[in-house]
């Protein structure tokens, strides 16, 4: 998706097509209805841009701000919405119970990033046909897997039987700085909301 699309597009300084206007101050004083020439005078003389905030209001509001940088923090929000939505789902890396050693390894590494990025891992074993009569060979592989790994994370849920899978939960011990909310995150949210008039 690109940066243009995200955020909500404003009407701005001419793109207005209300002949009245309730404007708003950049600190967020009301300065009352008036004409839209008058509006866009004083956005020029203060160097800022009039946006229209709430088209749908009668007479619809504009604020004065810096366009280009609301615009910017309300795009920088929504991607860090974004990426922070990503952390904390259910990923699942399936086994066989007559898998390889390499392959265990391998799938091990793809386990090993999943909990990196802060993501809880289901780690199946799937039977197919007569596999399923030896559901031994896929405790001991999840119990070696969990071994494995034991640095890393910690076991959410015990070995249990679903239809043809044998599964465990594995959660990261450590979750991802990123995915945790920090004072400045919070102040820059107070910012945008700031200047978006809420």
């Amino acid at each position: 998706m690109r940066a243009n699309n995200i955020a909500r597009d404003y009407r701005v300084n001419e793109a207005i097509r209300a002949r009245q206007v309730l404007v708003i101050d950049e600190t967020g004083t009301q300065l009352g209805t008036m004409t839209l020439a008058e509006a866009l005078e004083r956005a020029r003389g203060s160097d800022l841009d009039l946006v229209e905030v709430a088209p749908q209001a009668d007479p619809p509001v504009c604020r004065l701000l810096d366009y280009g940088k609301f615009r910017f923090m309300q795009t920088k929000k929504q991607r860090e919405t974004r990426r922070g939505s990503k952390t904390g789902l259910m990923r699942e890396v399936r086994f066989r119970p007559r898998i390889g050693d390499h392959d265990i390894d391998a799938k091990g590494r793809q386990v090993r990033k999943l909990l990196a990025e802060g993501s809880k891992v289901k780690v199946s074993v799937m039977f197919r046909g007569r596999e399923i009569t030896h559901p031994e060979l896929g405790a001991v592989l999840l119990r070696k897997i969990a071994e494995s790994l034991k640095e890393e994370s910690k076991l959410e849920k015990a070995p249990s039987m679903e239809g043809r899978f044998l599964s465990i939960v594995l959660a990261p011990t450590v979750v991802k700085e990123a995915g945790a909310r920090s004072e400045s995150d919070e102040d820059e949210s107070d910012d945008i909301n700031e200047l978006a008039g809420v």
